[in-house]
């Protein structure tokens, strides 16, 4: 049985697979791809609207925890790239 997370854009829950794990390293927003990367991660579907919603609902703030602004300029160019 696999393993089930939240997608912090649309709060829909779905199988790990089907989401893309998302950490913040320093105060960089970081695509873990592998889901390997240290800390506590986030996960979305990687489709525009659950990112989209996700950044504009600074959903990534909250469920990373961390204090302070995120630089997601990184995510969003790897977002876009992939999208």
């Amino acid at each position: 049985m696999e393993t089930v997370r939240t997608c912090v854009g649309c709060r829909a829950r779905a199988p790990r697979s089907s989401l893309l794990r998302v950490v913040a390293d320093g105060s960089v927003l970081v695509a873990d791809e592998r889901a390997v990367l240290p800390g506590r991660g986030a996960w979305v579907h990687e489709t525009d609207a659950c990112v989209s919603k996700a950044l504009a609902r600074r959903a990534f703030v909250r469920a990373l925890r961390v204090s302070g602004p995120l630089d997601t300029q990184t995510f969003e160019s790897h977002h876009q790239r992939k999208g």
